[in-house]
């Protein structure tokens, strides 16, 4: 109730998902919240985080919004932020944007450790599969986004689950998204996450790896060759070349006992460098190829499209 409480006037419309919560989270919004703005939308049964947020965005949709802002009712998310979420949307800076945790020192000491560190972890896989290098903090539930952007999300195949925050990040990153952090301060109090780090992380490691293949080949080779797509592949082949001749002659050398002639270890230790080298500079121009300009302004108005605020 003290989530909702803190939605101020400038949201028109407040969904709340009951993902089939065993507490009954729904029902009891519906008996002891009487504010006129809030619908309850009501899960059968446990579908995850993602489904519930697919579900809000949904309704939003349908409802007319215009911006969709994202917040968890567990009240580590402080209602009183939502202007500064909507800000860069509004104003045509950004499509999406999301809270970061670490953007001072104050709040890292706040943080517990094992967050601290999963979160490091987590958003350097991230890194990597969305092309946003810049942001962090990716499993931050605190988002904003242009409802204009949905329909070309795919929202039916988004990860359902934990992972759906980064995949959310990797399909904005196809469309060439702007997206912005917000920096922001969770409240921490005596609640438990169910979101267990160290147990989720092979998972997530697993996905963000698929996600990195889908969208080099997306970005790389099928929307667009450039001399950065050359450097991947020389790069690659190269350094592969480089490290599987060279473990090779090692062994070999190991195995007969006769030293290796230093040609030999040049043909090694040169093309490992170069396609190194290669492989770096490949990662610079992915670094440097981050959108810089909204393209929701430039997306055609859903029906359903209307100047307004929705919020879950």
């Amino acid at each position: 109730m003290r989530v909702l409480q803190g939605i101020g006037p400038q949201v028109w419309r407040v969904f709340v998902v009951d993902d089939a919560c065993p507490e009954g989270t729904g029902a009891w919004v519906q008996a002891q919240c009487h504010d006129p703005r809030v619908e309850v939308l009501q899960h059968p049964h446990n579908q995850g985080v993602g489904a519930a947020v697919m579900t809000g965005y949904a309704q939003a949709l349908k409802a007319g919004a215009d911006i969709i802002v994202k917040i968890d009712g567990d009240g580590q998310m402080d209602p009183s932020l939502i202007d500064r979420f909507v800000s860069p949307i509004a104003q045509g800076r950004a499509d999406y944007t999301k809270g970061n945790r670490f953007f001072t020192l104050r709040s890292l000491k706040d943080m517990p450790r094992t967050r601290l560190l999963g979160n490091a972890g987590l958003s350097f896989l991230a890194k990597l599969s969305t092309g946003y290098w810049s942001l962090f903090d990716v499993t931050n539930g605190y988002t904003a986004i242009h409802a204009r952007l949905l329909p070309y999300l795919e929202l039916d195949k988004v990860s359902r689950r934990y992972f759906f925050e980064t995949d959310l990040l990797f399909r904005l990153g196809t469309l060439r998204a702007v997206v912005v952090d917000v920096p922001m301060e969770a409240l921490y109090a005596d609640e438990r996450s169910n979101l267990k780090v160290w147990r989720i992380l092979p998972e997530f490691a697993w996905k963000n790896l698929a996600n990195l293949g889908k969208r080099v080949a997306y970005n790389y080779f099928l929307r667009d060759l450039s001399v950065a797509s050359l450097e991947l592949v020389m790069g690659s082949a190269l350094l592969l070349f480089g490290v599987v001749f060279g473990i090779s002659t090692w062994s070999n050398a190991l195995a007969t006992g006769v030293p290796t002639p230093l040609g030999t270890i040049m043909l090694a230790a040169l093309p490992t460098l170069v396609g190194l080298q290669m492989l770096l500079a490949f990662i610079g121009h992915d670094v440097a190829q981050q959108p810089q300009r909204a393209i929701h302004p430039l997306l055609p108005a859903t029906d359903a499209a209307a100047s307004e605020t929705s919020t879950r």
